[in-house]
């Protein structure tokens, strides 16, 4: 049977006190945690699992709900800007007369990019594969390095300033 409106009402409270009080840096056998209601640590833990899931889930239904919609205002777009992409049309001289008949390059491009916003949209395009390199276009160094090699080498791979800051090695 499922839970009444109070009881889930009250459920919400208890958790979002819970998330309050987690990201405060409480620990979860805190008496103010356990003051919640809750009977033990695990209990509290469980339950602030259940909470994670719970709102992952409506995030993924609310994503869903919006690529749906986004690919909805795609469709519309794509058939209006379809058949000036793909049928030839008449083109004018200036006193009017045809000179010849053309697709509409402006209308291929707005579609093209249609579509790659859709396949970004629903993550259909192979992930970019990139590649990390050292100086002059060589292997990475990995080992034990001191923050004076790390510093050099950041600075090496771009400007560095923003470790300016850091202290010099002595070790």
């Amino acid at each position: 049977m499922p839970a009444s409106k109070a009881h889930r009402a009250e459920v919400a409270d208890r958790r979002a006190k819970l998330i309050k009080l987690r990201r405060q840096g409480v620990c979860f056998d805190d008496p103010r945690i356990l003051a919640l209601g809750y009977t033990s640590r695990g209990a509290a833990s469980k339950d602030l699992v259940r909470a994670l899931e719970e709102r992952r889930d409506e995030q993924a239904a609310e994503i869903s709900v919006y690529r749906q919609e986004e690919n909805e205002r795609l469709d519309a777009l794509l058939q209006a800007a379809w058949p000036r992409a793909t049928q030839a049309h008449p083109v004018f001289d200036r006193e009017g007369n045809v000179v010849s008949e053309e697709i509409d390059l402006k209308a291929v491009d707005t579609i093209l990019k249609l579509m790659d916003r859709r396949a970004k949209l629903l993550g259909l395009d192979a992930p970019v594969r990139t590649e990390l390199s050292g100086p002059d276009g060589g292997a990475v160094p990995i080992g034990p390095v001191t923050a004076a090699e790390l510093h050099r080498l950041i600075g090496a791979a771009g400007d560095g300033n923003e470790l300016d800051e850091l202290p010099e090695d002595t070790g």
